[in-house]
């Protein structure tokens, strides 16, 4: 398996990224078309494309809103596991100051750069995105949706 870092860590899931949403994208490109070149059932063309169309939105919504919601519950467990495993104390003072972002990439670094990390996050409001570019030791997270 590939090394994780900040340039390859996305995720994609291929039955969904790749087949289901691009069909749904062909038939609404389908729709649209006979919508301007089938006159005669213009209308039902148009419901066509309306509900391709409003499948196509709930898919992406709905499977990124149940994986987000669950991954980030599951993301801030596991910094208050490893604040816990670091520093012997729990987190819920810490974690009230790091906004999401913040806590997602500190999830990448080792324990050494996490507590660096972790101390520019609270003290200079280092954002998610600039902690990830930071990382020096990348800890892969393969598990992710």
């Amino acid at each position: 398996m590939e090394s994780q870092n900040y340039k390859n860590h996305t995720r994609y899931y291929a039955p969904h990224h790749f087949v289901f949403l691009p069909l749904l994208i062909v038939l609404e490109g389908i729709g649209i078309y006979k919508v301007f070149n089938d006159e005669q059932n213009q209308l039902s063309w148009i419901l066509f494309s309306i509900v391709i169309f409003l499948i196509f939105y709930l898919a992406i919504m709905l499977r990124q809103h149940y994986a987000l919601v669950l991954q980030n519950r599951i993301v801030r467990l596991e910094f208050r596991q490893r604040y816990f495993e670091i520093f012997g104390l729990r987190s819920d003072v810490v974690e009230e100051k790091l906004t999401f972002g913040q806590i997602a990439a500190l999830r990448f670094a080792h324990d050494e750069e996490f507590k660096i990390f972790l101390e520019k996050a609270l003290k200079e409001k280092m954002n998610g995105d600039t902690i990830k570019k930071s990382i020096k030791e990348w800890r892969p997270d393969h598990h992710r949706v």
